[in-house]
Parts: structure tokens; sequence; C-alpha cells
């Protein structure tokens, strides 16, 4: 896809998240999407791309890091659900309670039983969350063995990007099968009708960025909420003097460019 023409649709399905926005607001919706998927598929571009013209406020992005000891002795689903939306609220979860059903059980950090448990309650879980009245949105991006391996190389080449290099990338390259079974199992398990999974397909990072903007648009009901016109006040003059005249002898950021 031309950049020119990548960037004219994005622009137009953004518009309609602003839109969405202003109604999760007036109808006090709450809604999570989860993004799942094999090291750089493009999880954190895809969500910068649904975020990027919308409040913080409103849609709120959750990445939390490796659990610490105090978390690691409290419920599996803790950690996670006290970042759950209130009333007006997206909540974005770049990886989820799912690390459990990938990384963990791939590269040992929980044990076979707390693996398969956590396969058995996790549909339990997520329907008390939908009947609870949240709409959940769950992604899967899918990004090829080849397509994997070529970001890969790009990001240890580029010092812009090496920072996207976690400690779990590049052993995850190496269990590439590993991770193809516990994905299997996982959607096997929880792909349900209440709380559905959704395959996207993630090679074009660009194609697959819209795909998901123009799907997610139509998982969560909305229409156009009222508005009252906005109209920008006039300044008074009350109390009027040289404001920018004070400001002499303060630190200025100096202007290099």
């Amino acid at each position: 896809m031309k950049k020119k023409k990548y960037e004219a649709e994005l622009r137009k399905l953004q518009g309609r998240l602003c839109m969405l926005q202003q109604w999760v607001k007036h109808a006090g919706l709450r809604v999570i999407v989860i993004f799942e998927g094999r090291d750089a598929a493009g999880k954190g571009g895809t969500i910068r791309a649904i975020t990027e013209r919308v409040s913080p406020r409103v849609f709120r992005v959750v990445a939390l890091p490796a659990p610490s000891d105090r978390e690691k002795s409290q419920m599996y689903m803790q950690r996670y659900m006290q970042h759950f939306p209130a009333a007006g609220e997206v909540v974005i979860f770049d990886r989820s309670w799912y690390n459990r059903a990938g990384v963990e059980y791939v590269m040992g950090f929980c044990s076979k039983e707390q693996h398969k448990r956590f396969l058995e309650l996790c549909p339990e879980v997520e329907r008390y969350i939908v009947e609870g009245g949240i709409i959940l949105v769950k992604y899967w991006l899918e990004v090829g063995d080849a397509e994997q391996k070529r970001r890969f190389e790009a990001r240890i080449k580029d010092p812009l990007r090496q920072w996207k290099l976690s400690p779990m990338d590049l052993p995850s390259r190496s269990k590439w099968y590993e991770y193809s079974r516990a994905r299997d199992m996982m959607l096997k398990a929880t792909d349900t009708k209440l709380a559905p999974w959704h395959i996207l397909v993630s090679d074009d990072k660009e194609r697959a960025r819209l795909n998901c903007i123009a799907h997610l648009l139509k998982q969560i009901p909305h229409k156009e909420a009222p508005s009252q016109p906005v109209k920008l006040p006039r300044r008074s003059n009350k109390g009027a003097y040289d404001d920018r005249k004070t400001l002499k002898g303060r630190r200025f950021v100096p202007e290099k460019y």
C-alpha cells in the first residue's frame, strides 16, 4: 500500500475512533481490547495507530512488566483486574492475562498444572467479565516466520529500534513451533461464543492496522453522541498588561532550530 493511501485511510478511521470515543463517554461504556501475538507481530504499532488521535483519559493502554514477588503471591488475575475500565473507558492490554497461555508456558515460567488450570478457568472468568457488562474484544496478531525473522534482524541493526528487543524476543525465535502449539491450545480452550478470538494477519503492518481499526469499530456498538456547538470565548481585556515583557530575564530554551 502506498504511504499516501495508507495515511488517508488511517485518518478516516481515526476520525471514526474519535466519534466512538465520544459515544463511549456519553453512554458510559466499558471496553477491554486485548492484543496478543508472537513477538514482532506488530502489536505496538497497531495500538499506536488506534490511540494516537484519541484521549488517553478514555483510551488507556496497559502494558504490565514481569510480576513482582508480591504479585506472584496474589491470585493470577488480580494484577490485571485492577486496570479494568470504569464507565466511559476503553482499556487496551498490550499483552494480558494470556501471558500464562504463551510466554509463561513456553519459557517455563509456570508449571504445566498452572497452565492447564488457566485454560480451564479463563473462559469462566471472561464469561463473568462479559456478563458484567464489559465489552471484551480479543485480537491475536499472526505474523509469518519469514517476516518475523526480517523484523528481528531490522531491530538488531537499527539503534533506534534495538530497545524493542526484550530478553524474551530472541529465545522466542528459537521456539517457533512451541509457540505455535501453545497458540493452538489457547485458541481451542478460550475461543468462545461470548469472548471470541479474532485473528489478524499482520505480515503487512499498514494493512493490518487499517483492518484492525475497521474491525474494532464494528465490535463496539455506537452512534454519534449528542454535542453542543463549540464557540471560542473572546479574550477579556480586564487587567490587561504586557505579559510577555515580564518574562524578560527568565531561562528560555535556546532556539536551535
